[in-house]
């Protein structure tokens, strides 16, 4: 098994010793290793869960994995392999899920009709296979990169697995919902995926706290930028070069010049589609340069703040991917790439929408006072230890 302790290093610059995490294989053979019994969990039973207890092992240095020390960086190795796993695994699951609620829509009847007939059914089916499709579209982009030498796709691989994790969950869900009572029976093979799902939001980094990744690491990319800039401006005369791109810049913005385009990369049938990433894009560059003024430093306390962010770069992501994936599909003249087209259309409507309003909520008077009557409305939850409200007929 693959463990992760604490061992004490000597930092070489200034001989001061500190505890950091090393990668450890250790095997039963060692002695000293026992397990407690198997943990009762909700879903994912296949898998053993148990505590592991070690009791003076003896490991030797050849065990040791990536170097002493350097355990943390063997640990976001494997969280990202997984977390692109993890997009991959659940497009399939999707697809499963699929099968089953498009199999009974295509014979359920009621009032007279099958009930794939209903716009209801219908909007059910088309979301789930939206979701499906960007989901698989997000695993084929990471893998392509992956497989061009890639080493920087951290980032891509957090925001794949949040997308995946919750787009799996609502598509079983849904699924469920329209096999009705049948669903919620065990003979439909739903239950248990639904039971196997849960845990997806939660490990390799809960989506909460993937968010708050996602929406940091943009903006530490644009703060970095911000304090060149910041210091080109200080001596205009010696930087004129740079002050003088910047202005330019921000001036065919702001009429509308110098934008980002899509249309080289994409399908003529996707050109409007490919405006509203590259829309949503802008406006993401311009709400974090004005967020990093507003709050500074202290942005990393913002976390409602960097939850909208962050779920806006999930969107425009989406939308990028699809994009990318529908073009291909039309220069290659699959069978598939009227259907892949609708697909990508309706996602990028719906995720540039979900895109601006974030954005736009991210510095809106209303929202910023809602965020802090909810802080209030925690609090004393918190405080009470529970539900805080008086029932009106009891006194």
């Amino acid at each position: 098994m693959t463990v992760f302790a604490q061992t004490e290093q000597v930092d070489l610059a200034t001989g001061e010793k500190k505890d950091r995490v090393t990668a450890f294989i250790v095997e039963r053979s060692f002695g000293g290793v026992t397990n407690g019994p198997p943990e009762k969990k909700m879903g994912i039973k296949a898998s053993n869960t148990t505590e592991v207890y070690f009791d003076n092992v003896k490991v030797p240095i050849d065990n040791v994995l990536g170097g002493e020390g350097n355990g943390f960086k063997v640990a976001m190795t494997i969280l990202n392999n997984g977390r692109f796993g993890m997009g991959a695994t659940l497009a399939g699951t999707m697809k499963f899920c699929i099968q089953k609620a498009v199999e009974h829509a295509n014979n359920r009847v009621q009032f007279g009709k099958k009930i794939k007939e209903y716009g209801c059914i219908q909007e059910k089916i088309s979301q789930m296979n939206i979701l499906q499709y960007a989901t698989e579209s997000m695993a084929y982009t990471i893998s392509q990169n992956m497989d061009k030498g890639s080493k920087e796709y951290h980032l891509e691989a957090a925001i794949s697995k949040i997308f995946a994790s919750e787009s799996a969950w609502y598509v079983c869900d849904e699924a469920i919902q329209i096999l009705g009572g049948m669903g919620y029976m065990k003979e439909a093979e739903l239950e248990r995926v639904l039971r196997d799902l849960r845990i997806f939001r939660i490990f390799e980094g809960t989506n909460d706290i993937l968010r708050l990744f996602v929406a940091l690491t943009g903006i530490q990319y644009a703060a970095s930028n911000l304090k060149f800039l910041q210091r080109a401006f200080k001596n205009p005369a010696n930087n004129f070069g740079i002050v003088s791109t910047e202005i330019s810049r921000r001036v065919s913005t702001s009429i509308g010049l110098g934008t980002i385009d899509f249309n080289p990369h994409i399908a003529p049938e996707l050109q409007n589609y490919g405006k509203k990433a590259a829309n949503c894009i802008e406006l993401f560059g311009k709400s974090v340069e004005r967020l990093l003024v507003r709050y500074g430093k202290n942005i990393i306390n913002e976390q409602y703040i960097l939850k909208r962010l962050s779920n806006a770069a999930i969107d425009i992501y989406s939308m990028v991917v699809t994009l990318s994936r529908a073009s291909r599909a039309i220069k290659l003249n699959l069978p598939t790439a009227q259907h892949e087209l609708n697909m990508t259309k309706v996602l990028c409507i719906q995720a540039s929408n979900r895109c601006m309003d974030n954005l736009r909520n991210t510095s809106a008077e209303s929202e910023l006072e809602m965020i802090d009557v909810m802080e209030e409305i925690a609090r004393e939850v918190c405080n009470k230890g529970g539900v805080n409200t008086t029932h009106v007929i009891t006194n």
